[in-house]
């Protein structure tokens, strides 16, 4: 066999190795209705679910949880998902750094005892650059 072919066929086995990697680790974007559902299941595979900080009519950031003096590893917040249900999340770690900023909150994780359990937490923060992009849009509508 040349070299050439057997060159070849590593690196293809090096690619079905990598995808078959990435493909363990794939989660899936759900709601809670969902995420609850695959529980009661018994899949307790990690998941995706989007939604938002639960605030009052002002805009203040209600139902959140964190003492870093009694326990820095234990964050609860209430999360509103796209169907408007609203859930307790638990995250087992510090508070993230600005997250009464975020805009939309993705939590990776699953359900367990009734509660969503986050291994992750990933934020949608407003952008520094908003400001700019509206006065860009306004002179772009005179002109």
């Amino acid at each position: 066999m040349k070299k050439s072919y057997i060159f070849g066929i590593v690196v293809i086995a090096i690619a079905v190795s990598m995808l078959v990697a990435t493909v363990g680790d794939a989660s899936q974007y759900v709601n809670f209705d969902q995420a609850f559902q695959m529980a009661q299941n018994g899949n307790t595979t990690k998941i995706h679910v989007v939604g938002q900080l639960k605030k009052d009519p002002k805009g203040k950031i209600l139902e959140v949880s964190y003492n870093p003096e009694k326990n820095p590893n234990l964050f609860t917040f209430t999360l509103v998902d796209a169907n408007k249900r609203a859930e307790t999340v638990v995250y087992r770690s510090p508070k993230p750094a600005d997250f009464e900023r975020s805009e939309q909150v993705v939590v990776v994780g699953n359900v367990q005892n009734g509660k969503f359990v986050a291994e992750k937490i990933l934020m949608k923060c407003p952008s520094k650059y908003q400001e700019t992009e509206l006065k860009e849009a306004k002179k772009a509508e005179t002109i």
